[in-house]
């Protein structure tokens, strides 16, 4: 057997042993997490010794569950060990909680607060088994997110646009002269065509989001560092992608400063870019792909150059 083919094996076996490690863990930690609630939820309460006992059980499971995380080797993944660290952390967080639920509730009585409290550490237990198992399927994971917060951004604009309707039309008439008087509450006709750009730049970063995560999918692997290095520089690029779409879409609002939006858009444009060309020089991207590529970094610079000379005379 060569040697490659033994490192193989090895990784295999380590992620075996991960997987056994991660779920058993966390479930010894749901089941500490009731049995502290129910030592505090009715008389008599445990003595001295038994708290003692019942308090390195929790602590013993937190650090088990601590270890699976340090346990997890960089080489797999920053993705996939983010995902891991903040389920981890979700975990102690809701044992602190239940902790201090029981610490401020009459001891010997089970209150709403402490039920709510220790659902909240086995729901938190209960979702590291649709943990990613891979960087690959952490990434795929990720982008998802990412998508589906631009979805959203993107048809909150779009029904603020319905109709051409004053996204203000709720606000109420001045009495005196019969009409709301700000007329900064509306857009301008000069507004309307920048802002056509702006959705079009939009729409591109949904289709692009839409595109990486179709490519990860079927292409992406986590069987080398190179891939796996590729992945995290996609997810950590593409994690740019949802901030800077609200930051445009929140300076498309009336009143527009115009410069500003040209501003917002080009950093979107920017991060677009970036994000196309990691993915076209990734090993997610075959040749077969590159033809969408190509097309969304034209839409990227045609809707990025209709922006400029809307914005043209603000500079």
């Amino acid at each position: 057997m060569e040697a490659r083919e033994l490192l193989q094996e090895l990784r295999g076996s380590l992620r075996a042993v991960l997987a056994r490690l991660r779920g058993q863990a966390f479930k010894e930690t749901s089941q500490e997490a009731t049995k502290l609630s129910l030592a505090f939820s009715r008389p008599p309460l445990p003595s001295a010794e038994n708290c003692r006992k019942l308090s390195e059980d929790v602590q013993n499971a937190i650090l088990a569950v601590a270890t699976v995380y340090y346990w997890l080797p960089k080489g797999q993944g920053t993705t996939l060990r983010k995902m891991v660290r903040d389920a981890t952390t979700e975990v102690l967080e809701g044992m602190i909680q239940l902790t201090e639920t029981i610490l401020i509730s009459p001891l010997g009585s089970s209150s709403q607060e402490q039920l709510i409290s220790t659902g909240g550490v086995w729901e938190a237990c209960e979702q590291v088994s649709s943990l990613p198992r891979d960087n690959q399927a952490a990434v795929v994971s990720a982008l998802s997110a990412f998508l589906a917060v631009v979805k959203d951004a993107l048809e909150e604009m779009e029904n603020a646009l319905v109709e051409e309707q004053d996204p203000y039309s709720d606000t109420i008439e001045d009495e005196e002269l019969g009409f709301r008087g700000n007329r900064d509450t509306y857009w301008s006709e000069a507004d309307r065509k920048l802002l056509g750009s702006c959705m079009g730049l939009m729409k591109a970063s949904k289709a692009c989001l839409k595109k990486v995560l179709s490519v990860v999918k079927a292409y992406g692997k986590a069987d080398s560092p190179e891939q796996i290095a590729q992945l995290d520089d996609l997810a950590d690029i593409a994690n740019e992608i949802s901030p800077s779409v609200d930051e445009l879409a929140l300076s498309m609002y009336p009143p527009m400063n115009h410069l500003a939006v040209r501003l917002n858009a080009a950093k979107l444009a920017s991060v677009l870019k970036k994000v196309l060309e990691i993915t076209k020089t990734s090993h997610v991207c075959p040749p077969s792909e590159e033809g969408w590529v190509q097309f969304l970094t034209g839409a990227v610079d045609h809707n990025m150059d209709k922006i400029k000379n809307f914005t043209q005379g603000e500079l």
